[in-house]
């Protein structure tokens, strides 16, 4: 194994997916596609494909930004649309969260842990995953920081019952997204385009029947650094390929790999794909400056996510499904 190994002609795999798109989408019977774009470097590679497979004429970009997204997002997304000649539409989503609850639900949660918090007077948080992977291989268990007024930082580890709320209600805000994203694909008889790339996808960071409930999603086999090598061919602005991946979901500044990963993705998507096709750990580790009990830590971290986010990717079950012929008694 080398460092080299996930290393991709990006050209032919733009065409092989530009390709691929418009053929799905022929079958699909839909005429155009639309999608939620970030400013990140998954939706901003998905929009590149998008107008290559399409034309501009046919894609709709929408930005949906809430009160906890970060502003920046929204430039680097404006930006991006400009830069690729397709015309973003805004939608706000915060009266609608505020309609279910999503903030006054997690702030619940929250004040359960800190009392003092409070989002009114300049109180922030976020959930995160112990640091450390590679050493400690600890379970993904979820702390919970607060950021006071004062900019200092506390934290606690959370307990089932306020990790549960707190992710259900801040889950609402991808649900909201998708829901939008299908009004104006619904009203152009357009598709919906998802932009989970394979390391959240496969290692389940997305939320079901949100980010996740897409029609068609054109980068879910390329690890995540393949998706920057197809972000320069494409030519995605250097101010995206550049930035530092962040969930965008809390108040509170959290990068993907605080918030899930535990690790970069350069680092993830070696040993992954190393694991993937089994390659023995003295060697996984010798070519990556890595110790066997290193490699192991990230090997069982990998099996725990996929197999306790297996029903994120699990379709509906019905009885077909299950192979009980129609009319077998129970």
């Amino acid at each position: 194994m080398n460092r080299h190994v996930l290393d991709i002609d990006a050209a032919a795999e733009a065409d092989r997916i530009t390709a691929w798109l418009r053929e799905n989408m022929h079958g699909l019977h839909r005429s155009g596609a639309v999608l939620g774009i970030s400013g990140g470097i998954d939706s901003s590679v998905c929009l590149a494909l998008c107008v290559r497979a399409f034309g501009a004429e046919r894609v709709v970009p929408l930005l949906l930004p809430e009160k906890d997204s970060d502003p920046v997002s929204r430039d680097l997304a404006t930006g991006l649309a400009a830069r690729y000649g397709v015309t973003p539409i805004l939608e706000v989503i915060t009266p609608a969260l505020d309609g279910f609850g999503c903030y006054a639900r997690r702030d619940e949660a929250i004040a359960r842990v800190f009392p003092e918090y409070d989002p009114r007077a300049g109180y922030r948080a976020k959930i995160v995953l112990p640091p450390g992977l590679l050493d400690k291989g600890t379970l993904n268990v979820y702390s919970l920081t607060i950021v006071t007024p004062d900019g200092e930082e506390k934290s606690a580890r959370l307990e089932p019952g306020e990790f549960a709320q707190i992710v259900a209600a801040s889950n609402f805000k991808q649900r909201t997204r998708m829901a939008m994203v299908y009004y104006h694909a619904e009203l152009r008889n357009y598709a919906v385009i998802g932009t989970p790339n394979k390391n959240e996808h496969d290692q389940g960071f997305f939320v079901k029947y949100g980010d996740g409930g897409v029609d068609l999603n054109p980068i879910a086999h390329l690890y995540k650094s393949q998706v920057y090598q197809l972000a320069a061919h494409l030519d995605v602005p250097e101010a995206i390929r550049d930035r530092t991946p962040t969930s965008d979901t809390y108040s509170a500044p959290a990068t993907q790999e605080e918030f899930f990963f535990r690790l970069p993705h350069e680092t993830i998507d070696l040993l992954w794909y190393a694991q993937e096709n089994g390659v023995p750990v003295d060697e996984v580790a010798d070519a990556m400056g890595l110790s066997p009990v290193q490699v192991r830590n990230v090997f069982d971290d990998f099996t725990r996510k996929s197999r306790t986010t297996r029903y994120l990717r699990t379709p509906p079950l019905d009885m077909v499904s299950l192979g009980r012929p129609v009319g077998e008694g129970s």
